[in-house]
């Protein structure tokens, strides 16, 4: 899942990005209405986290941006203010879900996660294939019934390859959904996160490259 976050307070909006990052989303961040435009216009985001008070370019504006484009994107926005009319009006300009400041950053994690499934294509609760079971609310992974201890990174790798149904996933398409907009495209990150989520997954080896393509759990 992507995600980009768009809030004026500095400190806030890192601090949002470093959790979502930890829960092994990737997430862009930027700090104004006009940046989140910019991005908007360049990447594809599952939800966007929409502060409504930004400079430059107003919370409501990006929001009727995303509305009008008519994608996939769910927007959560977020708001200091806490009456009912301000929500409504948050709601009316095509705005997913509403989150009042201050909020429980684990509430902030369960609304994006539910978000996130509205953008994508409905998944079982736990993706099983090739004796493979994950737990993306519980973040666990199980191979043949024994417990798979794997980093962040591996893990979405893996959410993502099981996501595919046994179709071939591009070294292009992981940087995207499993990394953030900082990567370099050029990296050898994806083949070396492969590596050692091959190694820890032990065998007979389930993910299989694709020469030119990518890799697949067939």
């Amino acid at each position: 899942m992507r995600i980009l976050v768009v809030e004026d307070e500095e400190l806030l909006a890192d601090a949002i990005a470093e959790g979502l990052r930890r829960e092994t989303l990737a997430v862009d961040v930027v700090y104004d209405g006009d940046a989140a435009l910019e991005r908007l216009g360049v990447n594809d985001y599952d939800v966007l986290v929409l502060d409504r008070d930004l400079p430059l370019v107003h919370g409501d504006e990006v929001c009727r941006a995303v509305v009008a484009a008519g994608g996939e994107t769910r927007v959560l926005m977020l708001t200091a203010a806490a009456d009912v009319p301000d929500r409504v009006a948050g709601l009316a300009l095509g705005a997913d879900d509403y989150l009042v400041k201050p909020f429980a950053f684990v509430e902030l994690v369960a609304r994006v996660r539910a978000l996130g499934r509205r953008a994508r294509p409905a998944a079982p609760p736990k993706l099983e294939r090739a004796g493979i079971a994950l737990d993306p609310g519980r973040r666990e992974v199980f191979r043949d019934g024994q417990f798979v201890a794997l980093s962040r990174k591996e893990f979405a790798v893996l959410e993502e390859l099981l996501r595919a149904g046994g179709a071939v996933v591009s070294t292009e398409q992981l940087l995207e959904r499993a990394w953030d907009e900082n990567i370099d495209p050029f990296t050898n990150v994806v083949r070396v996160t492969v590596m050692t989520l091959r190694r820890k997954l032990g065998s007979p080896q389930v993910v299989e490259t694709v020469p030119g393509v990518g890799y697949q759990i067939p």
